[in-house]
């Protein structure tokens, strides 16, 4: 089988799970690159990664997905906020959208990544009603605990999202 993985990465989080699914993956009979350098070349089995954007994929994903037809299909991505089942399958399914109805949709691997430093500023204003100084204190401490992300059990559990499906 040929394994094609394709991402979107703009701080290095989304690029550091690709490199470990791609080197997760057996054989010889694989390729990876960023998605500004896919050309189309063809494969079995696409893994498509992105970073979170206002809670879904950036464009170029979109375009991309849409364009793959009679593939199976598998996404990864990386988001500033972490470690929250539901907000990471509310993620899944508004990329999931865009595999093709004639694609074998395979499932998604998410985890949390560091942001920007100059996001962090937003935060750091007080704020006095209470309700948003509470968002905002948890939003710092999100933000700060993203800085040690992707760690080496994100890197773990990427590599056994691609075990489970080659099984």
């Amino acid at each position: 089988m040929d394994y094609m993985v394709v991402y979107s990465s703009k701080t290095g989080n989304t690029k550091k799970i690709a490199t470990e699914i791609f080197s997760a993956l057996p054989g010889m009979s694989k390729d990876m690159q960023h998605i500004e350098e896919y050309k189309g070349k063809d494969a079995d089995m696409f893994f498509v990664g992105f970073w979170v954007d206002r809670g879904t994929c950036d464009m170029s994903v979109i375009e991309m997905l849409s364009r793959l037809h009679g593939k199976k299909v598998a996404l990864f991505g990386t988001c500033g906020l972490g470690h929250d089942a539901e907000y990471y399958k509310m993620i899944e399914q508004k990329v999931e959208v865009w595999v093709p109805d004639d694609c074998e949709y395979l499932g998604a691997f998410l985890c949390q990544g560091k942001m920007p430093m100059q996001l962090r500023e937003n935060y750091e204003i007080p704020m006095e009603d209470p309700r948003q100084e509470a968002w905002r204190r948890q939003m710092l401490r999100n933000f700060d605990e993203g800085l040690f992300h992707p760690n080496e059990e994100d890197v773990r559990k990427a590599r056994e999202f691609v075990k489970r499906l080659m099984r």
